[in-house]
């Protein structure tokens, strides 16, 4: 089967594969498949400058492909937009107090944008906070939110 492969397997065959698994890309927009595509297209340049065998393309192949894959994943892909994971929050989020919070009591909190969905919380604080204090979010624990004086 390899023998075959070596045999049948040309220079611009990896190209035209290169080039579909690019027009492949452009109808999904995922950018994913950019890297296989560019990986196939170098390893047809490849077999054509220095003649290698269909496994050594396949290998070459291969390893461009993971390093594509990679980079795209260290340096190409969108950050997540939270820092928690659970909704589109920060934890650097500004709110108000509404009603004064003492050290591990309940008090409430109006944020500047929503968390969780709502603009509205009851929160906690370590520190005594008087109403009308600048605040951010500390940590969220459940349906409480723990949060600090804007310093």
């Amino acid at each position: 089967m390899i023998g075959f492969l070596n045999e049948t397997v040309l220079w611009w065959h990896w190209i035209v594969f290169g080039i579909v698994l690019l027009i492949i890309e452009m109808s999904t927009g995922t950018f994913f498949m950019l890297g296989l595509g560019v990986a196939a297209i170098v390893v047809g340049i490849v077999d054509t400058l220095l003649g290698t065998s269909f496994t050594v393309e396949l290998s070459i192949w291969m390893v461009l492909s993971i390093l594509a894959i990679g980079a795209w994943f260290k340096w190409f892909r969108e950050p997540p937009v939270t820092d928690s994971g659970q909704s589109n929050y920060r934890l650097d989020t500004l709110g108000t107090v509404l009603e004064e919070i003492h050290p591990h009591a309940r008090g409430k909190v109006t944020f500047d944008s929503p968390v969780l969905g709502n603009t509205s919380w009851h929160a906690t604080s370590k520190v005594d906070l008087d109403k009308n204090t600048r605040v951010k979010i500390v940590e969220i624990n459940g349906q409480l939110i723990e949060v600090e004086p804007l310093s």
